[in-house]
């Protein structure tokens, strides 16, 4: 067994100069409390604060990150440990012996540098995850789940986590949510509104899914004017649930601005079962604009985050499901894509918009100077595919010297795993540290503003663009 070892100073710079800066830095943000403003973990987790199962039940099987990886090595998602329509899962130990024996292959990769933190830091592992060493990993880890120290709401505390948003569809009844809120716990969990199931035409259900908003709101989804005042009503109740955001998956970013006698048309056509990709396109396009002008009414943060092929896999998609790791990055357009909705809107003072990309090409070309001139317009970082290192760097290095450090929101975890929500922030804490001593040690900033700075991309910024 080869022994596991964090070094205080991984991923700081190399130059031993830069270093010492980057190292001041971060030790004055370390120990900042975790603000989540975007993420997808349960809710029930808090909610019912039950033990989780096991290693591998909590850090592989709900890890797209790690199963795409493996998966794409030839091992069967069955052999992972999820559970397929036709085939069942392995068992958890077999899962994560196949993760032991494979760990090899995330050398490099930023799902490495999160697992190594929670298996140290965490768990206090001190040989690495091995062939060899599965088995003691396992049940270490296990066991260690078994105690209250490790309950869900324990973790929360234990890593410093202010406030954790979780993500649910409009139909979903925030059973949990309101369990935590009648609780005497005192962890923030708050949700935000994800509509794409009842605005996504080409979503699977969508016809049902209105008859469902219908007999949930009592509002007539299949008209247009009811449809509008479900959305109303459901944004409402979310906001009272807690939440401060909605959040948009959409392919692309159009955004359009009809008329609403062309929305109501165009409301009619894609309800039948023929409605072309078009249609489609220009549907959603409509419902970003729509929603737009629903967040200047109740003042929810916007969030879009287009440019994915979700679902690429279709043999996967129809035995697993979804968030399987077969979401694939694709080219996205922003200046022409979004300018009806920021025509409208993007000056709009009671207006708030966080746009993320998948797409690094847009990031110097389009986004920043978008962002450096829209007031209600400002970026997410780089998340999912780009959530790593070199992809926070190749941020940092494309947006701040058109949009500045102040038109961005500070670093968001998009994770289902929850304990690496603490190994990404201290990860995005360590990259931006870097970032800010390079700026430094070139005279281009004293370093009592980067000081300024790393709390504000730690901590200041998500808190105030998410309204927390």
């Amino acid at each position: 067994m080869k022994p596991l070892v964090l070094h205080p100073d991984r991923l700081l710079p190399a130059d031993p100069g830069v270093r010492g800066i980057a190292r001041e830095l971060y030790r004055e943000v370390c120990d900042l409390p975790i603000v989540s403003p975007h993420g997808h973990t349960d809710p029930a987790w808090f909610a019912t604060d039950a033990n989780f199962p096991d290693a591998a039940q909590l850090l592989l099987v709900p890890d797209h990150y790690v199963l795409r990886m493996l998966h794409s090595q030839g091992h069967p998602m069955e052999a992972l440990g999820v559970r397929g329509k036709d085939a069942p899962a392995a068992s958890s130990r077999e899962a994560w012996r196949v993760l032991a024996a494979n760990y090899h292959l995330f050398r490099g990769t930023p799902s490495r540098i999160w697992l190594d933190w929670v298996f140290s830091e965490a768990f206090g592992m001190e040989v690495l995850l091995s062939a060899e060493s599965a088995d003691l990993y396992f049940d270490r880890i296990t066991e260690a789940l078994a105690t209250d120290a490790f309950r869900p709401r324990a973790l929360f505390d234990r890593f410093g986590i202010e406030v954790i948003a979780t993500t649910e569809g409009p139909l979903d009844t925030l059973e949990h949510h309101a369990a935590i809120a009648a609780s005497d716990w005192q962890g923030r969990v708050i949700t935000a509104y994800r509509p794409d199931p009842v605005i996504d035409p080409e979503f699977e259900g969508f016809g049902a899914n209105l008859d469902a908003l219908s007999d949930l709101t009592g509002e007539d989804c299949r008209s247009w004017r009811g449809y509008l005042a479900a959305h109303r009503q459901r944004r409402d109740f979310f906001r009272r649930m807690g939440a401060t955001s909605s959040d948009h998956g959409h392919p692309t970013a159009a955004t359009a601005d009809l008329s609403p006698q062309e929305s109501e048309a165009l409301f009619a056509r894609v309800q039948a079962d023929d409605v072309s990709p078009a249609e489609a396109e220009l549907f959603r396009a409509q419902m970003l604009t729509e929603m737009a002008g629903m967040s200047v009414e109740d003042g929810l943060v916007m969030q879009i985050h287009p440019g994915s092929f979700r679902n690429h896999n279709p043999v996967l998609f129809a035995r697993f499901g979804r968030d399987k790791g077969a979401d694939i990055p694709l080219r996205t357009e922003y200046v022409h894509a979004l300018r009806p909705l920021l025509a409208r809107y993007g000056s709009d003072p009671r207006f708030s918009l966080i746009v993320f990309t998948l797409d690094e090409s847009t990031y110097a070309r389009e986004l920043a100077p978008l962002a450096g001139h829209y007031p209600a317009l400002k970026l997410g970082p780089a998340w999912w595919f780009h959530d790593s290192p070199e992809g926070m760097r190749r941020y940092r290095r494309g947006v701040t010297e058109t949009a500045g450090f102040y038109n961005t929101v500070g670093f968001n975890d998009d994770t289902r795993a929850f304990l690496s929500i603490p190994a990404r922030h201290d990860l995005a804490r360590r990259i931006d540290c870097g970032f800010l001593a390079e700026l430094v040690s070139e005279h281009r900033m004293e370093d009592w503003e980067a000081a300024e700075l790393a709390r504000g991309l730690a901590y200041d910024f998500a808190k105030a663009a998410y309204r927390l």
